[in-house]
């Protein structure tokens, strides 16, 4: 096939224990997640209907490179979460097989631009200029699954400049891994290549350029970077 301009090229993640790389093709997100995270923003949980939104793939920051300060914005806020990736997919996944459909495990920040997303809320908007910009999906390098799974008691945190700001356990969230991935399969056809930010904790806050921070997934994945 001849394109008519050069194809971008396609986003990854490195692989732990592998020089192998892992392309990415698109991002989902789900957003209150964690009850306490949805307390402190005001919102309220939906157990029966989950909220998703996505981010492009070239948002995907990886090798620990720096992350710009987005334009437009005066409150660029973390948000630490477990990521999932996908290597099969399908529509209308039952929970019972969504694990299966698992690659690996990371941890990333679901950067969001908080001063856009509240007027965009205000306004009865759409979150895309909040969420899905340049840049705004770190992400570490991927646990595969047969190397090690995260429990409900494996803890998720993040410190910036060394203070923690965020901490929780997995069992804390509102919806699973796999009810999540089913939920999603019956908006989307998953494939091969997905990723999946599981949602955050309470404990978001402004970052601001010459942070550094440090995001964990237990005994899975660290993520190190700076604000550039």
């Amino acid at each position: 096939m001849r394109y008519a301009i050069p194809p971008p090229a396609m986003p990854s993640l490195p692989v732990l224990g592998s020089d192998a790389r892992f392309p990415v093709r698109r991002i989902f997100c789900i957003g209150r997640n964690f009850a306490d995270h949805a307390r402190e923003m005001g919102a309220a949980v939906d157990r029966e209907q989950p909220m998703f939104f996505c981010k492009p793939a070239d948002a995907v920051v990886s090798d620990g490179a720096d992350v710009p300060y987005p334009s437009a914005t005066g409150e660029l806020h973390h948000e630490v979460e477990m990521v999932v990736a996908l290597s099969g997919g399908g529509r209308d996944i039952g929970t019972d097989a969504a694990e299966s459909l698992i690659f690996g495990y990371g941890v990333g920040l679901d950067l969001t631009r908080r001063d856009l997303q509240a007027q965009a809320k205000a306004k009865g908007h759409p979150w895309d200029v909040a969420k899905a910009f340049d840049h705004s999906a770190p992400v570490s390098a991927l646990r595969p699954a047969e190397r090690g799974r995260p429990g409900p008691q494996t803890r998720l945190a993040l410190t910036v400049n060394g203070e923690l700001r965020q901490q929780a356990v997995l069992g804390s969230m509102v919806h699973d891994v796999p009810a999540i991935i089913a939920a999603l399969s019956k908006l989307f056809e998953l494939r091969s290549g997905d990723l999946v930010f599981t949602g955050t904790p309470a404990g978001v806050a402004a970052l601001r350029r010459g942070d550094r921070f440090h995001a964990e997934l237990e005994d899975i994945a660290t993520l190190d970077g700076r604000i550039a």
